[in-house]
């Protein structure tokens, strides 16, 4: 046996294997799927008339097939356990990081499969669409991420959900010269893919800054100022002796 074994620390296979199936069973799968099968037929809707769409109809279809499974991605940190998790062993990071583990190859072959229900005429370049996707998708997720970092709430998918609704509402109203909608066949379109991609680097870098639990020792309280160590103010011995 080995020295893991015989100290009763679980090593990290062992650990896996106990945390693999309470992880799978807390992924919000109604919300996912509800998201995944909305998103589906928005882009199947493309397929529905006598003659494909032109090109400009479906990046715009392709655009809110992407934003849906952004919204239900919003969800996917939502965890009912999370406040009688808190105190585990295990930190909040590897849970987080087990669950997008354990979710990600779905949104990954949902997507292939929104691409591929577009028609060819109609689909736009799936490199630049995919970016814009997973930039959706990341912003999504820091989105979550922040609400979990700064409150309590076990369930944060509703409110992540609306400032990223939000968030898509300002874009529309942003002119193409400054904004995120420009078309690959206009006069902003690499610059609007810049953006995408700096988009998407900053919410995967807030993702993980702010995914662990906050650095707050039992000397310190929530304000970040050290406490008295054990002596009244107003004298110099602890408290408790004369």
């Amino acid at each position: 046996m080995t020295e893991a074994q015989t100290s009763g620390v679980p090593v990290p296979a062992e650990l896996l294997r106990v945390l693999v199936p309470p992880v799978w069973r807390s992924l919000p799968w109604r919300a996912l799927t509800t998201a995944g099968g909305l998103g589906l037929l928005l882009a199947g809707s493309t397929r529905l008339p006598d003659h494909a769409p032109d090109a400009g109809l479906g990046l715009l279809v392709v655009r809110l097939t992407a934003l849906t499974g952004a919204l239900g991605l919003a969800f996917l940190l939502d965890d009912p356990a999370r406040n009688t998790t808190a105190t585990t062993p295990v930190g909040r990071a590897r849970r987080t990081v087990l669950r997008l583990a354990l979710a990600a190859p779905l949104p990954a072959l949902w997507w292939a499969a929104a691409l591929l229900l577009t028609p060819a005429p109609t689909r736009p370049a799936p490199g630049p669409a995919t970016l814009e996707a997973a930039g959706m998708a990341c912003a999504s997720l820091a989105l979550a991420t922040i609400a979990v970092r700064f409150t309590r709430t076990a369930a944060v998918g509703r409110s992540a959900a609306i400032w990223l609704g939000s968030a898509a509402a300002v874009a529309v109203l942003v002119p193409d010269r400054w904004g995120l909608l420009g078309t690959s066949q206009g006069p902003y379109g690499a610059a609007t893919q810049v953006r995408w991609a700096v988009v998407l680097g900053a919410t995967v870098a807030l993702s993980a800054l702010w995914t662990p639990e906050p650095l707050r020792g039992p000397w310190r309280h929530r304000s970040g100022r050290r406490r008295p160590s054990g002596r009244l103010r107003t004298g110099g011995f602890p408290s408790g002796r004369a």
